[in-house]
């Protein structure tokens, strides 16, 4: 499955719930925001070891595979409403970023 396939999905989905009014730019930008600080919260107090071993605890991975995947999610139906091709933004940032950051000689 690829993104656009997804994105396709989240479509349907939103569609089926007439939920399209409330996919605004900035509703989507709030909620993905919201997403991200949810992920965030779930490695605030562990030490870079602990957070390293987040698959070792069951509960704490299927959590943070949910807080992606709503990252994720939010993510491309912002970059959808907004006409934005993800992979074309990310190839160029990258693009930009080798020439700011040469890696040392």
């Amino acid at each position: 499955m690829t993104f656009e396939d997804v994105t396709r999905r989240l479509r349907g989905f939103a569609a089926a719930r007439a939920w399209e009014p409330y996919h605004t730019p900035k509703n989507l930008v709030m909620a993905l925001s919201g997403e991200v600080g949810e992920l965030t919260s779930l490695f605030q107090w562990l030490t870079p070891e602990e957070s390293d071993a987040w698959r070792d605890d069951p509960e704490l991975a299927a959590k943070v595979l949910d807080e992606i995947a709503d990252v994720t999610l939010y993510l491309l139906q912002l970059a959808d409403r907004l006409g934005v091709d993800l992979a074309a933004a990310a190839h160029a940032k990258i693009d930009r970023n080798e020439v700011r950051f040469p890696p040392p000689a």
